[in-house]
């Protein structure tokens, strides 16, 4: 993947960029740290029509590409929404 279709598919909420650092719990810290912005959803219909892949089933089957576009599209928003949870959760207080 290049870099602009990384870019690209890190803006639409295709491919959130994250880093986890397991020692940071052990200070008490969050060890999730969600590096992208907040996805442009928008975007992501485009996106995945520039992958052949995707672009390929619509021309073989338009009817099945929009329910499985509709639950991947689905399937980001709630992956995003749970690496967004894990990011803010507080790891302040060290289990015991």
């Amino acid at each position: 993947m290049s870099q602009m279709e990384a870019k690209k598919a890190t803006e639409c909420g295709y491919w959130p960029t994250f880093r986890f650092n397991p020692d940071l719990a052990k200070e008490g810290k969050n060890p999730m740290q969600l590096d992208s912005k907040a996805p442009d959803w928008s975007k992501y219909m485009d996106f995945l029509m520039n992958e052949g892949r995707y672009a390929q089933l619509v021309k073989i089957n338009p009817e099945k590409a929009q329910e499985l576009y509709e639950t991947n599209l689905a399937d980001a928003k709630k992956r995003y929404d749970n690496y967004c949870y894990l990011a803010a959760k507080d790891f302040s207080q060290k289990a015991e």
